[in-house]
């Protein structure tokens, strides 16, 4: 498929990520958004108007579904109205975390908010998601706010790349 991309990474093995194009992609997206992010479960018609506002990836071990990705384009800032922040955010199944696919997730992520001019990155955790938070204080993101949603029990910590 044209979408696809393989990883150089060889701890990733045969990583294959694809943009989101069409249902079985946006099921797959679906699938782990959901499992990673149980307190805000997204039907597939919210996933598919996600895909028409951020870039969506999902990634492959072969045929196997290991993981996805949010590239949010770049908004000014609310508080300042200067900077262009973009949200990048790389989700990987319990399973297979601490094999890179996590870092290759971010990388594409990452280069695509800078390609769309992106002067800040963001990110955004749910707090039980410990390896999550670990990941993104070690890509060097700072903790802005934690913040509980109506109905939730759990808090959403957001980073901001230092």
């Amino acid at each position: 498929m044209s979408n696809s991309d393989s990883s150089p990474n060889p701890q990733a093995g045969a990583l294959r990520i694809e943009q989101v194009d069409g249902e079985p992609w946006l099921e797959d997206w679906q699938y782990v958004h959901n499992l990673i992010i149980p307190t805000d479960p997204l039907t597939l018609d919210e996933v598919r108007e996600r895909s028409r506002r951020n870039r969506l990836e999902v990634a492959y071990l072969g045929e196997l579904l290991v993981g996805c990705s949010t590239v949010r384009p770049p908004a000014p800032d609310t508080a300042t109205g200067e900077q262009a922040t973009a949200t990048v955010i790389a989700r990987v199944l319990p399973a297979h975390r601490g094999q890179g696919i996590g870092e290759e997730l971010y990388t594409r992520g990452l280069a695509h908010a800078r390609q769309l001019g992106a002067a800040a990155v963001e990110t955004v955790v749910l707090e039980s998601n410990t390896a999550g938070l670990r990941f993104a204080e070690r890509h060097g993101f700072v903790e802005v706010e934690r913040y509980l949603l109506p109905g939730d029990s759990i808090r959403y910590v957001d980073l901001r790349l230092a």
